[in-house]
């Protein structure tokens, strides 16, 4: 996904903050603009929130 403002405040009322450095865990932290993998469950939950970010279909898992 290519990650927008919208979808990283989303997450972080969520409880999960990307936009943080986690230096701890070679985590830079997100902006907008940058391309994040996002788990499926996330995904649809943003969707139907409204705030999903656009996706990089060829950048998607084989399986899927």
């Amino acid at each position: 996904m290519q990650i927008t403002d919208e979808f990283l405040a989303f997450s972080m009322a969520k409880g999960n903050n990307l936009s943080s450095p986690r230096p701890e865990y070679g985590f830079a932290g997100l902006e907008a603009g940058k391309r994040w993998c996002v788990c499926v469950a996330r995904c649809l939950e943003a969707s139907e929130a409204g705030f999903a970010p656009p996706v990089i279909l060829k950048s998607r898992h084989l399986r899927c």
